[in-house]
């Protein structure tokens, strides 16, 4: 069930039910999408968060999922660069997984179609944990607790499918609205000050621009979008999926919420703090064929810098950091 600390926000809060596991709605959220074939069960999400922060998933039992999707940091990655196994350094950075449940597809280009799907990349990717699901699988058949676990779970032993789909289970269970802002939202004219409500209306309005992709419940429209970060990219984005032309330097919208936890910013961590990011959209970056075209220099005061900063930053639902649901 819900936290007992929550209680007392019951009246805004709508709980989305699916077999004996609640999660926690907010207000305004959509009900929490799961698939049929794996619906969330106490015993999946306790499976899934012992093995989200299991080392022996990764090849030299030093990497585990957690490793790189901290709480702290709203489940991103504090290093530019995440490191892997033996410290091999990948390409881009680790993003927030909260709100996860709500994404139409997964990695910074889109690559895995499904949560379930996702969770196998970073275990398989030498970069990162350098696994053989095989070998995972074979790793849970030797400790009798897990496969008492998965038994309780799934009703049957470690298997590939399995292993991601626990993992699926309780990533979908790390859910986040519950920000200054939210609570400005359902009423509490005082819940952001002048400034962060100045930054509000630069955000959803003609002077910022943001609202064209961030927008809605989540701040994301799930879509993919070249920001002029470069005017070449090293990194094609979701031209790697696509092989399409038309999509090189395009990468996954990220949700806005508790962006002010998980610097550094853009697929590959090259902007190290809010004001970076507010400068680069403010001068309009680098233009390159593939640019979106409601990204311009938009040549904002010094104000309005601040205030944007100040409004991204009372987007942080402070009690996530520290939900004990969601640590080790």
């Amino acid at each position: 069930m819900g936290r007992v600390s929550h209680l007392l926000a019951i009246a805004m809060l709508v709980v989305g039910c699916t077999d004996d596991f609640d999660v926690d709605v907010p207000a305004g959220f959509p009900a929490l999408p799961v698939p049929a074939d794996n619906a969330l069960t106490a015993e999946r999400v306790h499976l899934g968060k012992r093995l989200f922060y299991d080392t022996q998933l990764s090849r030299t039992r030093e990497v585990a999922c957690g490793s790189c999707h901290l709480a702290e940091h709203a489940f991103a990655d504090p290093r530019r660069l995440s490191a892997g196994v033996e410290g091999r350094l990948g390409s881009r950075n680790a993003p927030s997984i909260v709100n996860l449940a709500y994404n139409t597809s997964f990695f910074w280009d889109g690559g895995a179609p499904t949560l379930e799907q996702q969770a196998i990349g970073p275990i398989i990717n030498p970069l990162e944990m350098d696994m053989k699901i095989g070998d995972v699988v074979a790793r849970l058949e030797a400790d009798a607790s897990y496969v008492d676990a998965f038994d309780r779970a799934y009703d049957t032993r470690p298997s590939p499918g399995t292993v991601t789909k626990a993992l699926a289970s309780f990533m979908r269970t790390i859910v986040s609205g519950d920000s200054r802002y939210d609570r400005f939202q359902r009423g509490d004219a005082t819940a952001l000050t002048e400034s962060e409500q100045r930054g509000l209306a630069i955000a959803t309005g003609e002077r910022g621009e943001c609202f064209h992709c961030h927008v809605g419940f989540n701040f994301t429209n799930n879509g993919f979008r070249n920001n002029n970060l470069y005017a070449d990219y090293v990194d094609l984005g979701r031209a790697r999926v696509t092989e399409l032309a038309d999509d090189v330097g395009k990468f996954k919208v990220p949700t806005l919420r508790n962006v002010a936890l998980t610097a550094p910013y853009m697929h590959d961590g090259s902007l190290p703090t809010l004001e970076a990011v507010v400068e680069h959209y403010s001068s309009g970056g680098f233009a390159s064929p593939t640019s979106d075209p409601t990204i311009r220099p938009l040549d904002l005061t010094a104000e309005e810098k601040r205030d944007l900063v100040a409004f991204l930053r009372a987007l942080t639902d402070e009690s996530l950091a520290t939900d004990p649901r969601f640590r080790p």
